[in-house]
Formats: C-alpha cells, structure tokens, sequence
C-alpha cells in the first residue's frame, strides 16, 4: 500500500499521478480537514472535494477546485440577495450548483450522525474514486490564522475571503489537542509500503494531519518508509501563500526550509530541476535528494514523478 498525506491541489495532482502509474486500490491517502467550514449551513470540505474531483477527472482544469462546466446560478441569486438588503460580502465563499449537491449529502449524513470517514467514502463510491479516501480526523479540527495587528480569521477567510493577501503572526489548530485519527489511518501508516507526504502546504495542509495526537509519531516510526515531495520550487510556491507563510513563520521558503521541516519525518525529498544546486544543502539537513520534473503541469508528468517517488523509497539503499 502507498500511503499519501494529502491537501490541496498539489496533493490532488500527485494523487492523479500516483493513480495513473499504479493500481489504485493500493493506494490510499489521508487529507487535511483543517480547512472545513460550516457556511450557509453547509458542511464544506475543500480539500477532500478537490482530491475526490481530480481523482474523477471532473475537476475544473483552469481554476483547480471545483467541477469542470460548472454553473454558478444559486451562489448568484445568494448574492443578489445580499446586495438588495446591505450585505454585499454575502457569498463571497464561491459555491457552485454541481457542487451544492455534495455539499448538500455530506451535510445531510453528518447531520444523521454518519461519521466523516464513512461520508467520504460514499462520496468517493458516487465519483467512482478507486483510491481510498480518509479525512485524517471524523473530530473538529480548525486552523485558526492569527494576523500581525491581531484578530482571528478562519482559514476560508484568510485564504479565499482575503485572498490570502494578509501577513501572518500565528497559526492555530483548533481542536488538535482532543482530535482522534480516524479508523484506519494509524493502521495504514504502520504498514505501508511507501508514505508519501504530497507537495501540500507544510504549514497549513500537512502541518494539521500531523497535529493530531498519534499522527506525528505514526509517521515518524515510518520514516525509512517516507518521502516528501518539496512544494517550494525555485523558492516559491506554485500555488498559494507556502512560501510567504514558511518565511513569516520563521522558516526558509526554499527546498533546504522544506528539508529541516521534514527531516524527521521523511528520510527521501523529491526536489525540481530548477533547485539541483540545493541538492547538497538538503542532504546536509539530513534527508537523501532526488532531483526531478516536480511541475505537473501534465497528467505523463505527474504520473512520472509519481513512479520516481515511490521508486526513492523502493529501490533506496539503507
């Protein structure tokens, strides 16, 4: 089994890459839900609905989240609504009429006490995903981001309201201290093949997985087994705010930063072409360097680092 900790769309690449070069149904991944928000009474899941759409071939291939031919009539009567009575801001949080339709199951079965593991999987069973999906907790779990000058933003807030265009002092998990891993995901660490901790966000989209109580040392006991595959290309990320978060946070935004975070818990980084010159650096921090095409930027791309992953660890020297 290939084990991957996952969130957002670079995860949701890796894992279409990862599906295409070997048999899904030995592959599994265990996904952020630090970014889930109730809005308009709607329990919304943004990283397992962009995993579960890209493993389908339904994403929309332009924005990256969302479903391809998506239209937007509810979300735009909503607005029309709060424009009429004073609240312009009001659907700001984009919602599209396909995709009311999950959020609309998701919330109706949670709602029936069902837990989130298992709502995922029936979801996944709709979109005939083969890969195992599990949230990495069924309990609350919330990053809470603190900016410079004070306040609180929830991450949806911070990252689609604000447009993540907003300096940041500190990051919070909410609910980490009294979440539990869902049924499974322990499990799977232990006896997996490979882990692969996916080219996510390391602050917001690995670092909540990880805060959970046992996910931490479940993937450290697996680190001969672990590989991280580096976010940060040529010092920036290629999506989202990692690279302004990691320097904020007092981290390098570079391939060498995304090493000293990982060193504990992977002993393999995948690091892109542009970046082989840090080579050296990454493996005086103490994990072993592979170089490679790390831009998916094609499904053949993403499917040839997924092999060259998964090969750092099977065919690694110990």
């Amino acid at each position: 089994m290939i084990v991957t900790l996952a969130g957002g769309v670079g995860a949701a690449r890796m894992l279409s890459g990862l599906a295409a070069a070997f048999d899904p149904a030995h592959l599994a991944a265990i996904v952020n839900v630090a970014d889930d928000d109730r809005l308009h009474g709607l329990a919304i899941s943004p990283d397992l609905d962009t995993v579960t759409y890209t493993l389908a071939g339904a994403i929309d291939p332009d924005r990256g989240w969302g479903l391809r031919s998506e239209t937007w009539q509810a979300i735009e009567s909503l607005r029309a609504y709060g424009t009429a009575n004073g609240d312009p801001e009001l659907g700001w949080f984009s919602l599209g009429d396909q995709d009311l339709g999950t959020h609309l199951y998701r919330t109706t079965r949670l709602a029936a006490g069902v837990p989130l593991s298992t709502v995922t999987g029936e979801i996944a069973r709709r979109w005939g995903v083969g890969v195992r999906l599990i949230p990495v907790t069924d309990d609350r779990l919330a990053t809470v981001i603190e900016p410079v000058g004070g306040g609180e933003l929830t991450f949806q807030e911070y990252f689609v309201r604000s447009h993540h265009d907003i300096d940041v002092a500190a990051i919070r998990f909410v609910g980490a201290d009294t979440a539990r891993p869902a049924p499974g995901t322990v499990e799977l660490l232990a006896t997996a093949e490979v882990v692969v901790i996916a080219p996510s966000n390391p602050i917001v989209s690995i670092g909540p997985i990880l805060a959970v109580p046992g996910m931490h040392a479940a993937v450290e006991a697996a680190r001969d087994r672990t590989v991280a595959v580096s976010p940060i290309v040529g010092g920036r990320a290629l999506k989202g705010p990692a690279d302004r978060l990691l320097a904020s946070l007092g981290h390098e935004p570079s391939v060498v930063g995304v090493a000293r975070l990982y060193r504990d818990l992977a002993a393999v980084l995948v690091i892109d072409e542009v970046d082989a010159a840090l080579a050296p650096a990454v493996e005086a921090a103490g994990m072993q360097c592979v170089v490679t095409s790390t831009v998916m930027s094609t499904p053949e791309i993403a499917a040839a680092l997924a092999r060259t992953t998964v090969r750092s660890i099977t065919e690694r020297e110990r």
